[in-house]
């Protein structure tokens, strides 16, 4: 299938490993940015606060956040210091991120088996 996407997220990560297994089996070409390895793009992280904002972005159930002091929770309270967060602590993205196109808004976080076909076939259109 022909679709332009890069999946961000940590190799090791449950749900990762589920998205790129299931992208496999579909046939789905992708690219793999690992924040390990290679940190978080800013402009990245900012296109994915604008298309479903920094509450979706933020993975408040998982350990990284859990494990922040809390003045640093408290001080997350909009785009800018979520992402001031999120750069310093990229553990703390809810994964994976998905760029499905180039379209600003074209942007997915978690996986979800169903919302993901979906996509694959309004992209085949």
């Amino acid at each position: 299938m022909t679709i332009n996407l890069t999946l961000y997220g940590i190799p090791n990560c449950d749900t990762v490993k589920k998205a790129r297994v299931w992208l496999t089996e579909h046939d789905v070409a992708y690219e793999f940015h690992d924040f390990k390895k290679n940190g978080v793009p800013p402009a990245q992280l900012q296109r994915w606060v604008n298309a479903v904002g920094w509450e979706k972005v933020l993975n408040r159930q998982g350990t990284t956040w859990r494990r922040l002091d809390p003045a640093a929770q408290a001080a997350v309270k909009d785009d800018a210091s979520a992402i001031a967060l999120l750069v310093e602590h990229p553990s703390a993205i809810k994964r994976p991120v998905v760029e499905w196109s180039d379209a600003a808004d074209d942007v997915t976080v978690g996986f979800k088996a169903d919302e993901w076909h979906t996509r694959l076939i309004a992209h085949q259109r």
